[in-house]
């Protein structure tokens, strides 16, 4: 309970690593350690980049140890003129200590805030560091990030022998799983060895059989592409392969076109070799300076049809590309680095990518025609679905939401409509959803408690509002002929908060749109909260009673299986292929229809749980029942 004083000794201040154990989600990603992996990894690219280290090796050892070693110059030894701790120390001890703030050491650098490697040593039960430098090789070792032993010197190396070794065995009381995840982790590191020409990058698990892996690519990007797009249908013989730099900022890109759009199409963007899943500036200005020079050749050859408009989408439909910055101080949404927000960054790489692009397509305009009746299709059926929309914009009621993403049919036997809670799971369902019969609706959080409201109250709040035009029907309305999806289905997280905005959605039809509920419109999606993976076989649960069945089934295997745990935060944390095969496509979901019966307490039980004049009978029904839940 809160205590009613509040003071100065209420005030508390983190020190140290304090920050990082305190509230580890803050500065990496908890799902597993796969993250702090990137972190060490990241230091050792740093170097290469600059041109001081040539090879990287990674070992995932049998007692939990992961070990990352790079041939770079090594971390500096000496003693800090102003903190009187060597630099070693510094760099694993102190958050925001780095040589990579002036740009004097590190031209470009993906550690920019003196915080990666300081986190693993933080949520690392043990962490050892190695340093090869003045001939001679340093040990320290720590504890929880605690120092346990002093900087020392343990043996003689060569003058050239130089480098660090990290060595360092994850807390696993951090993290979700502790399970690395190897597919993931090996893209990466064959990732940074292809944006990297001349490093050598080198992979052992001593839990698997497996051999050694070695990446080491001269021909960067474009063989990259051609490995990862095998199977495709690729238009162009020899994919376009870019690269302009300043003193400040470089680009490089290679891009080719499918036929079709590929299920998993090769879509990635880098900032300094570290992998930008999200996208940002550079994704942005490629985006658009691959638009401007396919409008230009489209309109200098006459090859848009009258009154189309090409877009960026239309463009990047069929594309299967990479692009790769460097630049100084780029500035990221968050310590993740998962997106870029330099701003300046985007009119670079957009005037570099048109200017390349431009003179490519008045080269090869055979080639050049054939990608721009790909982004010409892709416009007209856009077009097209956009007529359809305002179609039943002008006929059947106001402007749709903005925030509502449609779908293309008309067909009421066939069309969706999802209410995703959240705009990041909004965005993950948009990229799950087929588009021809789904629709996207996000919310914010949790809506108005509606079960003691009049119908004509509740319009007056805009997420309702919102919601009431993307159905087609009023509230309170036993009208439904202008009903425009044939199923509408509430999809929310799969943990408490979760059940709370299904329920407050649920008692909204109930309340207010009960026709739908009558008609069997209405429906709830049934998310997973647990992903278990055994070998190469997948199951999903949606509660920890399933979990423990398929973590039962799969223990009966023979071969003493190894079982991976996932337990999701939120469906903003599965990625769009989970969300398509758990909750969207027709095949493999689970919807639970919301009906009532003339047997049901559905009222009885709503009134129970929202109604305000009956909270006394629900603290004690909460009492009484309150040790039931499990979660």
């Amino acid at each position: 309970m809160a205590k009613n004083t509040y003071d100065s000794k209420a005030i508390e201040v983190l020190s140290g690593l304090d920050p990082v154990r305190k509230r580890p989600g803050m500065y990496t990603d908890t799902s597993c350690p796969n993250h702090l992996i990137q972190e060490v990894l990241d230091n050792s690219v740093d170097e290469a980049i600059a041109g001081h280290c040539s090879n990287i090796k990674i070992k995932i050892q049998k007692d939990g140890f992961i070990s990352i070693s790079d041939d770079g110059r090594g971390m500096p030894i000496d003693e800090h003129p102003e903190h009187k701790l060597s630099g070693v120390e510094l760099i694993l001890c102190k958050l925001h200590a780095g040589a990579k703030f002036s740009g004097e050491e590190y031209n470009f650098s993906g550690g920019l805030h003196g915080v990666g490697v300081s986190v693993v040593n933080a949520l690392s039960e043990t962490l050892e560091v190695f340093v090869k430098r003045d001939s001679k090789e340093y040990s320290m070792k720590f504890k929880n990030g605690d120092k346990k032993t002093d900087l020392k010197p343990i043996g003689d190396v060569g003058l050239r022998n130089t480098g660090t070794t990290i060595k360092f065995k994850p807390n696993e009381k951090y993290f979700e799983s502790n399970e690395i995840r190897l597919k993931e982790l090996k893209h990466l590191l064959k990732a940074k060895a292809v944006l990297c020409p001349g490093l050598t990058i080198e992979f052992q698990n001593d839990n698997k059989k497996d051999p050694k892996i070695k990446w080491f690519f001269e021909d960067g990007l474009k063989s990259y592409l051609e490995e990862e797009s095998e199977g495709v249908d690729l238009i162009l013989e020899e994919s376009i392969v870019s690269s302009k730099d300043t003193k400040t900022q470089e680009v490089e890109f290679v891009v080719n076109w499918a036929g079709m759009p590929p299920k998993n199409k090769l879509d990635e963007t880098y900032v300094n070799l570290i992998p930008t899943a999200q996208g940002g500036s550079h994704l942005n200005g490629f985006k658009a300076g691959l638009l401007d020079a396919l409008k230009e050749f489209c309109e200098y050859r006459s090859l848009l049809p009258k009154g189309l408009k090409l877009n960026a989408d239309d463009v990047m439909n069929n594309a299967i590309f990479i692009v790769s910055s460097k630049m100084q101080n780029p500035q990221f949404a968050g310590q993740t680095k998962e997106r870029l927000d330099s701003k300046d960054h985007m009119s670079f790489v957009s005037s570099s990518t048109k200017d390349v692009l431009s003179i490519w397509f008045n080269k090869h305009t055979e080639e050049g025609e054939r990608i721009a009746e790909l982004a010409i299709i892709s416009a007209q059926a856009r077009a097209k679905a956009s007529s359809s929309v305002e179609r039943k914009k002008t006929f059947k009621g106001p402007a749709l939401p903005g925030k509502l993403s449609d779908c293309n049919s008309e067909d009421l036997n066939k069309t969706e409509l999802f209410l995703v809670e959240g705009d990041s799971a909004g965005g993950s369902a948009k990229q799950a959803r087929e588009r021809s019969f789904q629709a996207i609706m996000p919310l914010r959080g949790k809506i108005l408690n509606t079960w003691d409201l009049e119908s004509e109250e509740i319009i007056k709040s805009q997420e309702i509002k919102n919601l009431s035009t993307a159905i087609g029907v009023l509230p309170g309305n036993a009208d439904i002929s202008s009903l425009r999806y044939g199923k509408i289905c509430i999809l929310a997280d799969a943990d408490s908060d979760g059940l709370h905005i299904a329920t407050l959605l649920c008692a909204l039809f109930l309340r207010h749109f009960k026709p739908l509920v009558n008609e069997g419109r209405i429906f709830i999606a049934m998310p997973p909260l647990y992903r278990i993976d055994c070998g190469k076989d997948v199951l999903y649960a949606l509660d920890e009673k399933q979990k423990d069945k398929a973590v039962k089934e799969f223990k009966s295997k023979k071969g003493k299986p190894k079982i991976n745990i996932q337990r999701f935060k939120g469906l903003g944390e599965m990625n769009p292929s989970q969300l398509r095969e758990t909750v969207m496509d027709p095949d493999t979901r689970q919807l639970v229809r919301l009906s009532i019966s003339a047997t049901d307490n559905a009222n009885a039980m709503m009134d129970l749980l929202l109604s305000k004049k009956n909270a006394p009978a629900r603290k004690e029904w909460l009492e009484k029942k309150g040790s039931l839940v499990r979660m």
